[in-house]
């Protein structure tokens, strides 16, 4: 894999990968940028949540999990001094559908955790991360209904 980043001026900078997608770079007045772009360390924390997001959704549409909404969320917790490197994360699972199985869930998010999700699984050598789930049932006039909710534990699977 090749990406490459051309700078744009001051602290901005237009990122680009061999898919041919071009992203935005950028950093806070702050510290002399102009707010136009993703952080680095937000990318990297999108792209842990980007993973993983594209595992459990394709390992529950192969279990047949009736799933009408799907969302991850990633929180990061960084270090004060710097480089400012995360040293924490939670990942949370939000499942939304008719009758999903929190089993089906719990398989699908242990199989991202260990086979599939390679920003997962480096990212995992550097910093502990906790995976939570949530699954809604979605009622006949579209509303939410927390089911169970409950975190994965590696040891337990």
């Amino acid at each position: 894999m090749q990406v490459e980043v051309n700078w744009k001026g001051r602290l901005s900078f237009a990122g680009k990968a061999e898919s041919g997608f071009n992203v935005p770079l950028g950093s806070s007045p702050e510290v002399g940028g102009d707010n136009d772009g993703f952080r680095p360390m937000e990318l990297m924390a999108l792209s842990l949540a980007g993973c993983t997001a594209m595992d459990v959704i394709s390992i529950l549409s192969k279990k047949r999990q009736a799933v009408s909404d799907f969302r991850v969320t990633v929180k990061t917790e960084r270090a004060d001094e710097h480089p400012k490197v995360f040293t924490h994360a939670t990942i949370e699972y939000h499942v939304s559908g008719k009758g999903v199985q929190e089993d089906a869930v719990v398989r699908a998010i242990e199989l991202s955790a260990t086979r599939y999700c390679p920003a997962q699984a480096m990212l995992k050598q550097v910093f502990p991360i906790e995976l939570i789930y949530f699954i809604y049932d979605v009622e006949a006039d579209g509303s939410k209904k927390l089911v169970t909710e409950g975190k994965y534990h590696p040891a337990l699977t």
